[in-house]
């Protein structure tokens, strides 16, 4: 067929790839899917309508029974049951039965009723004393089930009645017992009756309440008004009484009741009322007996891990479930212990404890005053930091977990255990289960409770230390720590088993370790022998290896945003290795000020095998495990390592300064007679960017002319070494001296110098330079004051390097065996500055405030802090700020004290012969086994130690060698031969030196005595640089 020029009939082509059969078959497909589920759903709608109309009509037919039984009863028993007598009450009458059928407590009749049918049943059991037979007849045992039946019905009648009308009866139900007539009191007694402990289907009724909810609706019938929750008029009402009877049921010898859904149970239900106690006072005792408490803690503590699905809702955000538990659990259990409680009751406890405690988001009482987490570190959006308890709940829970409660549970639970090395075996099962608990409740208290209210009684009144040093001694002695991770109820099963001993041991080992004196630590051996304590730091530096290298656990950084608490219910085991490894590495660092005062151990027990390459690699870059030790616990790493450390983080920052144009560079004219005042002078002014790059020195001498030598870096290497004698000698009333001739700020140096504060910032500025550029410097500090340059506290055991007599008199007060107050002794401290004596408080009202055998450990402590850190305060702030303008904090965090020390002067000992010809370059013709090179280093290594040292400044410009060995000397040291000619005249000249080469000019001398004289002469010439 030919085109006819008509498009309609073109042929249709589907781009898609499709045919348009195919697109058919697909639509057709879906269309019957369709039509298929409309006809599912419309049968399930049929089906749905069917069951709805049966279950109408039912109701409706039953309904309509109801109310003809009920104008039968009435028609027959009267209106108001008139016509009840005991018969109504017996197996062959129908009343009861008829009654229960039809009852409805929503109506007035039926409710009125059951009051006048309670009140017969009341009346009838007191004429008769004999409530089986006014039920069962004259055999009980053949109409038991009839009987049962009935009784319970009519116990649960009276319930529901209470509670569907509870709002109309709430006036009633707290009144005093007296108003016997009242409808609610006449159903509670009702109630008190049928569940008598005396009576056979006691067990069956009571079981029978708890399946229906019974407490669920008494807790309703409590929470009525919260008024009401906070005071009791002091009787005992029917309701507290049923109550009583109905948790003191289980305890009974008879009881068979079978355990209930932990939902419907009295702890779930009634211990979450808050402030239960008061509302109910003597119930509170009776709970409080420790074979009944015992029963039902140990019913929650298969549920109590899992609480929010076992609680209750909230009955408002300040008004949690677990916490209204725990207010009422503690607040009983101070009264449960007092009465003997038990191990196997201590045990409970602690482990529905913790996982309460756990659940709490930070109390604000425990955290008044502290502003170590302000706004900007809450975290934006965390539903914790939303939740604040009710004001009243919350010191509820603080007041009952004072620390004479802690200490009787404490004493309880590790009571099983003795604190002696005696036992070598492995821990038995109970050993484990109590240092389980009492780690475990310690462990979440430690985050809510400020520890200085628990620590002095944890460590001084109970064997903590001891019983767990000891438990954890065998433990690993038996290599047997997996046995408690195994067995504990608190960490799953593959955690290390150290981790909670650890946890709490820690903390207060270290704060018995601030209060324990010297002759108590290194003579008498307390509270750990010097041989335990050595097994300890290898335990601990086992344990941070492993969580910080070898098993480096991925978690968040709960040392910034994260409150303590919060962090430790949405990651608990995450925040209990974390929290391990801060105490534990606090701990160690103690322990190594400790071995650094007096050695009990090698200083390398410190430090873990540490792969030096892969270390050194990663130490520098953020987030790495050797980043993390790093930060968290560098003692592991030997001092040399992180000495390298330390420069190499110098020798960066240099390097970033080292592209700056030569003209910038800082020059000054310091007159060596006014060394210090032309420093402070013209160096104080710098900026930390000028401070960082080079500074050149021209000295002026005593004549007023400027010395001879071009500063490259030698003449200011002698001018730091010059100005930091000047600065830190005592003459200038800056600083003082101890005992052992050590330095520190001087407490009174406002007297001597009206801008000391000033002069403080520029010498802290003067010892960073020093540190920066690598210059060491002849000044030894005392170890309380480099502390400050941590921003660490001093506490007691540092104070015998200030003031041995006051430390000598405060050791014998903390031991005095008599009556302290006999010395008439008050919170007051005098202080002694250049003959001016002024009397200071130690706490606010201290002059009336005497010291007694209570206080006397707080007294002796705030008497070291004011000496130690009060008095030196501004003084250290400032030196502090002008020391972090070139030097960070992080960077010095990694060193203690003693090693601080080291950066600054470095060793003692003096510098190593051996050491430096090791390193030593020649020229200008000399070698190593030259005549004159040979002769030179034998005078040197028969020198005097101060000679030694007069060479080394004379060469270099610095008396002390490189921290870490001439190695390190930059440039190295050299030796150059000055003349081409051994002529008289030249042998005649001294030697010279350039310090900014480290060069040492050296004649070729002919004799060694020669040598000898010409150097000695040099060195000690005292020319400044005339002789270069």
């Amino acid at each position: 067929m030919f085109f006819s020029g008509d498009p309609t009939t073109r042929k249709r082509v589907d781009l898609g790839g499709r045919s348009s059969k195919e697109r058919d078959r697909q639509k057709l497909l879906e269309q019957t899917r369709l039509e298929r589920n409309q006809r599912l759903w419309l049968r399930q709608q049929n089906s749905a309508a069917l069951i709805i109309q049966k279950c109408f009509r039912g109701r409706r037919v039953v309904e309509c029974e109801r109310s003809k039984v009920r104008e039968k009863f009435f028609l027959n028993y009267g209106q108001y049951c008139q016509d009840v007598n005991r018969q109504c009450f017996g197996p062959d009458s129908d009343c009861i039965y008829q009654f229960l059928f039809f009852f409805n407590p929503r109506y007035v009749a039926d409710f009125s009723a059951l009051v006048e049918i309670c009140r017969l049943l009341l009346e009838f059991v007191r004429d008769s004393g004999d409530a089986v037979s006014l039920f069962a007849g004259t055999v009980y045992s053949s109409n038991c089930a009839l009987v049962e039946y009935r009784v319970k019905n009519l116990a649960y009648a009276c319930l529901r009645a209470i509670y569907q009308n509870r709002d109309h009866l709430k006036d009633q139900l707290f009144s005093a017992p007296e108003k016997f007539n009242q409808s609610a009191n006449v159903l509670l007694e009702a109630v008190i009756l049928l569940i008598d402990p005396t009576l056979p289907w006691a067990c069956n009724v009571v079981s029978y309440l708890s399946e229906r909810n019974m407490f669920s609706m008494l807790r309703e019938i409590f929470l009525l008004e919260k008024k009401n929750l906070q005071g009791s008029t002091g009787n005992i009402s029917a309701l507290e009484r049923l109550l009583a009877l109905i948790i003191s049921h289980v305890d009974q010898a008879s009881c068979t009741c079978s355990s209930s859904d932990p939902r419907r149970s009295f702890s779930s239900q009634i211990l979450v009322v808050p402030f239960l106690w008061r509302l109910f006072p003597h119930l509170k005792e009776i709970f409080a007996a420790p074979h009944l408490s015992q029963h039902y803690l140990h019913q929650m503590v298969s549920c109590v891990k899992d609480h929010t699905n076992v609680l209750p809702g909230d009955i408002s955000s300040d008004f949690p479930s677990y916490a209204c538990l725990l207010g009422n659990l503690l607040e009983v259990a101070g009264v449960a212990i007092a009465q003997h409680g038990s191990f196997a009751w201590a045990i409970d406890f602690a482990i529905v404890s913790t996982y309460l405690v756990q659940a709490l988001p930070p109390l604000q009482t425990s955290n008044q005053g502290d502003s170590a987490m302000n706004e900007d570190e809450m975290l934006v959006g965390d539903e914790l930091s939303q939740i604040t308890l009710n004001r009243d709940l919350e010191q509820q829970i603080f007041n009952a977990l004072d620390p004479r409660f802690l200490l009787q549970l404490i004493n309880v639970l590790l009571g099983v255990l003795v604190p002696t090395s005696s036992h070598k075996g492995k821990p038995d099962d109970k050993e484990v289960a109590a240092v389980d608990a009492a780690c475990s409740f310690l462990h979440v208290t430690f985050n809510i409770l400020p520890l200085e209210r628990i620590m002095t009684i944890l460590a001084y009144r109970t064997e903590l230390v001891p019983i767990l040093w000891s438990f954890m001694k065998r433990l690993h002695e038996n290599d047997s720590w997996s046995s408690l991770s195994e067995r504990s109820a608190y960490m799953p099963a593959n955690a290390p088993g150290w981790l909670l001993p650890l946890a709490v041991f820690c903390p207060v080992y270290k704060h018995m370790l601030m209060i324990v004196d010297n002759e108590e630590f290194y003579e008498q051996e307390k509270p750990l022998s010097l041989k335990d304590i050595g097994l300890l730091i290898v335990i601990l530096r086992q344990a941070l290896w492993q969580i910080l290298w070898l098993n480096p656990v991925v978690t968040p950084d709960f040392s910034k945003s994260e409150d303590g608490i919060s962090a430790m219910k949405r990651n608990p085991i995450e925040f209990l290795q974390h929290r391990v490894c801060v105490v534990a590495s606090e701990l160690m660092s103690q322990l190594q000020d400790w071995n650094n005062r007096r050695e009990f151990t090698s200083p390398s027990d410190f430090n873990a095998d540490v792969p030096s390459d892969l270390f050194m690699s990663q130490a520098l870059t953020e987030n790495t495990r050797a980043n993390d030790i790093l930060k968290q616990a560098p003692f592991l790493v030997p001092f040399t390592s992180r000495a390298k450390i330390f420069h190499s983080q110098l020798a960066t920052m240099k390097g970033r300064i080292s592209v700056h144009p030569i003209y910038n560079r800082n020059r000054f004219k310091i007159r060596r007679s006014h060394i210090l005042e032309d420093s402070f002078s013209q160096l104080n002014a710098l900026t930390e960017e000028d401070l960082r790059g080079a500074i050149r020195i021209t000295f002026v001498n005593e004549l007023g002319a400027e010395e001879a030598g071009i500063d490259g870096g030698g003449i200011f290497k002698d001018f730091m070494e010059n100005v930091t004698q000047a600065a830190f000698d005592i003459q200038h009333g800056l600083f003082k001296e101890t005992a052992d001739h050590l330095l520190y700020p001087n407490p009174g140096s406002a007297v001597v110098n009206e801008q000391h504060l000033q002069y403080f910032h520029f010498l802290g500025t003067i010892l960073a330079k020093a540190m920066f550029e690598g210059i060491l410097v002849d000044i030894p500090f005392a170890t309380f004051f480099l502390s400050k340059l941590k921003q660490k506290y001093n506490y007691l055991n540092d104070l015998p390097s200030l003031d041995p007599e006051l430390y000598r008199h405060l050791i014998f007060l903390k031991h005095y065996g008599g009556d302290n107050t006999q010395l008439e002794l008050y919170f007051v401290i005098d202080n002694n500055e250049y003959g001016e004596q002024t009397e200071e408080e130690l706490l606010p009202g201290g002059k009336s405030i005497r010291v007694t055998n209570e206080n006397v450990i707080t007294f002796i402590h705030l008497v070291a802090n004011h000496r130690l850190n009060f008095q030196i305060r501004q003084q250290s702030s400032h030196f502090l700020r002008g020391f972090q303008q070139l030097i960070p904090k992080e960077w010095i965090d990694i060193f203690n004290e003693h090693e601080l020390q080291l950066l600054i002067s470095g060793s003692v000992d003096g510098f190593n012969v051996d050491d430096l010809r090791a390193h030593t370059n020649y020229t200008g013709g000399y070698h190593e086994d030259h005549y004159v090179i040979e002769m030179f280093w034998e005078v040197i290594q028969n020198l005097s130690l101060e000679n030694q040292r007069k060479l080394l400044k004379f060469a270099t410009g610095c008396s002390r060698g490189p921290l870490l060995g001439f190695k390190y000397l930059e440039p190295t040291f050299c030796i150059q031969r000055t003349a081409g000619h051994a002529s008289e005249e030249t042998l005649d000249r001294l030697p010279t030196s350039a310090t900014c080469m480290n060069l040492l000019k050296l004649p070729p001398y002919r004799s060694k005595q020669q040598l000898e004289q010409k150097l000695l002469y040099a060195i000690n010439s005292d020319a400044g640089f005339d002789l270069s």
